[in-house]
């Protein structure tokens, strides 16, 4: 399953650049329309970018619902633990097990309900569909307003990206029972930089005070 150690890190990389392309190109496409040249005036206003708006908003919402779990995968999310560092040990990993489970379940509640809806709100529909079978008086359910595509579509995000936040709850309830650890992010690590160009420099100054 190795090809799930970064799968976040892709679903989230590949929608931030084709969202970062298509404003681009739509700001590009605005300020292009004013200008008054022959043809190409006329070709642009030909195009239309009314969609793109839309179409980025439902990049970023699934980025957020696959950012929280790189979150839970990688130890960035907010949280307080004054007062489990301070418990026994034993108080401590019972926490720490109860809080991931409980994580683990709301998530897998919160997939299962959005599972639910997108089946009844058209997803249903569409598989019966796709199959060649009669959907009888199956609803096929509403489209987006400017891309008109299938809302059950959109809002599969919500199940799919809660389902992948209990796996990673329950990875990382499984990695800290084998090891004892819980992810921690480093904020000064760079992904794809070695070692030595993510070590801190401090100034001479700082180090000549810090050895005093």
């Amino acid at each position: 399953m190795k090809f799930l150690d970064h799968l976040e890190e892709w679903i989230i990389a590949m929608l931030m650049g084709g969202a970062t392309f298509i404003i681009f190109v739509s700001v590009l496409h605005r300020y292009g329309t004013g200008f008054r040249i022959p043809l190409l005036q006329d070709w642009l206003l030909s195009l239309h970018f009314s969609w793109a708006q839309e179409l980025c908003i439902i990049m970023f919402v699934w980025m957020a619902k696959f950012g929280a779990a790189y979150g839970v995968r990688a130890g960035v999310h907010v949280g307080v633990d004054v007062l489990v560092v301070r418990l026994p040990a034993e108080w401590r990993n019972a926490t720490v097990y109860t809080a991931l489970t409980c994580g683990a379940i709301f998530t897998g509640i919160i997939g299962t309900l959005g599972l639910t809806f997108v089946w009844e709100n058209g997803m249903h529909y569409a598989l019966v569909h796709a199959l060649g079978m009669n959907p009888g008086d199956l609803s096929e359910g509403p489209t987006t307003p400017d891309l008109e595509w299938p809302t059950w579509a959109v809002y599969s995000a919500v199940w799919m990206g809660s389902y992948l936040m209990c796996f990673r709850f329950l990875q990382v309830a499984y990695i800290f029972y084998r090891t004892g650890e819980l992810p921690q992010h480093d904020h000064a690590h760079v992904e794809g930089l070695s070692d030595e160009e993510n070590a801190v420099q401090l100034p001479a100054s700082t180090a000549m005070k810090g050895g005093v």
